[in-house]
């Protein structure tokens, strides 16, 4: 090999080196923590899903350098926070489809609903039953950012549907190229503001279920979620720590927009121990037409 050839070589090698180094790496796999999974939603995720769950945890990483999504990045801590967490909601869904280890072939007469009519104490340590529909359920992510609850959820539940709802249209892209990525057909996204899609025929009265997280105080999210509710629909309320004085102020609210307090849900997540509360409220009246009020006034003004 001449000198020149060795030189081009040498070159070759460097860049190669230098593109190695500077290049962001890639992320690491999240944890298989399948006995977690089992003895804390009785349900496993079937290996089709586990890979969507590896593929959108890369994604958001990549997406995050760009758009600053989430501070939550460690594979366990997005395993734990973002995947779990989303799923811990919904847990009594899950067993309507089934996963490894879900309970697959359960039929929809041992699930049924309890009347709304029917009284539940607030504090009811029995989980709330799921809605009394069609396996297939239609599903509404209030304030869904980069995706959380809605996207492990459709993940979870493919044969329901899900609608993603947020305000910031380039989260909403962004979401989009995910679902693209996913192959996740049981979703679609909506650009807007809870308070306009809740007076919009096309929406109002129209979901099985709500889910809202981090979206702000408690009596804002059941603003927010009891109109797009059909009667008997359920909204699941994603929160950390829970006090009396929001406890109050729910119960002060929830009447008004038609619903009730069906159960109360305070766990410890299974890899931080962290306290969570999931709140779950059953429409069981009509939510009277001036809510949810115009933008801005359920925050500025909470019930």
């Amino acid at each position: 090999m001449g000198v020149a050839a060795q030189a081009r070589a040498l070159y070759i090698c460097f860049i190669l080196l230098v593109d190695d180094l500077t290049s962001p790496s890639l992320p690491d796999l999240l944890p298989e923590l399948t006995s977690i999974w089992q003895e804390t939603l009785n349900w496993q995720p079937t290996s089709e899903q586990e890979t969507q769950f590896q593929r959108l945890y890369k994604l958001i990483i990549e997406g995050n350098r760009q758009l600053n999504l989430t501070r939550i990045t460690d594979p366990k801590d997005f395993w734990e926070k973002h995947l779990w967490d989303s799923l811990r909601g919904i847990k009594l869904l899950l067993r309507r489809e089934g996963g490894e280890g879900g309970d697959k072939g359960v039929r929809e007469e041992n699930i049924s609903l309890s009347s709304p009519s029917s009284p539940s104490p607030p504090s009811s340590p029995s989980p709330p039953s799921p809605p009394s529909s069609p396996t297939s359920l239609t599903i509404i992510d209030i304030g869904t950012g980069a995706g959380f609850p809605g996207i492990p959820s459709a993940i979870a539940l493919p044969n329901s549907t899900l609608y993603l709802l947020d305000s910031t249209r380039k989260k909403i892209v962004f979401v989009e190229q995910i679902l693209a990525e996913l192959n996740l057909l049981n979703v679609k996204t909506i650009t807007g503001r809870a308070e306009e899609i809740g007076q919009q025929r096309s929406h109002r009265k129209r979901y099985d279920v709500a889910l809202i997280r981090a979206v702000s105080n408690v009596t804002v999210c059941a603003e927010y979620a009891l109109p797009l509710l059909k009667q008997g629909g359920l909204a699941v309320v994603y929160r950390g720590t829970w006090t009396d004085e929001e406890n109050t102020a729910l119960e002060n609210a929830i009447q008004e927009l038609g619903g009730k307090i069906e159960s109360i849900d305070q766990f410890k997540t299974p890899l931080s121990h962290s306290d969570r509360t999931c709140l779950y409220l059953r429409k069981v009246a009509p939510t009277p037409p001036m809510y949810p009020r115009a933008i801005g006034i359920p925050t500025q003004k909470p019930l």
